[in-house]
């Protein structure tokens, strides 16, 4: 049955094959730690989109990690790096399309999270 969820189709599979064939497996290269859906919870439910907001974030990432995250962010085409158009300005970062597609699976986790997270006394 697991099966049958993970390829709902040869041609998914087929589109998937070069990467160990597996859809969960390709997405978990690109967000296999916290850091970089913690910086597309930002970008997407916190309207933060500079640089020093995601330092400011309260999550404590080391400035090495988040510009490595945001780089494969934006190699991945899942957000943009905007440059300032005069010049003077921050460069900041936005999400794009494929991007923005990630927001129901963070409502999903928000969901879940909410459910099992243990109680804080």
């Amino acid at each position: 049955m697991l099966a049958v969820i993970l390829y709902s189709s040869p041609k998914t599979l087929m589109k998937t094959r070069d990467l160990n064939g597996c859809p969960i497996s390709y997405s978990l290269d690109i967000f296999g730690d916290k850091w970089t859906l913690l910086v597309m919870r930002d970008v997407l439910g916190r309207n933060m989109h500079y640089y020093r907001d995601f330092l400011k974030a309260g999550e404590g990432i080391a400035t090495n990690v988040l510009s490595d995250r945001l780089k494969t962010l934006v190699e991945q085409g899942i957000v943009v790096r905007r440059e300032p158009t005069d010049g003077k300005g921050q460069v900041s970062y936005h999400a794009t399309e494929k991007g923005m597609e990630l927001l129901p699976i963070l409502h999903a986790m928000i969901d879940w999270g909410k459910k099992y997270q243990p109680r804080r006394l």
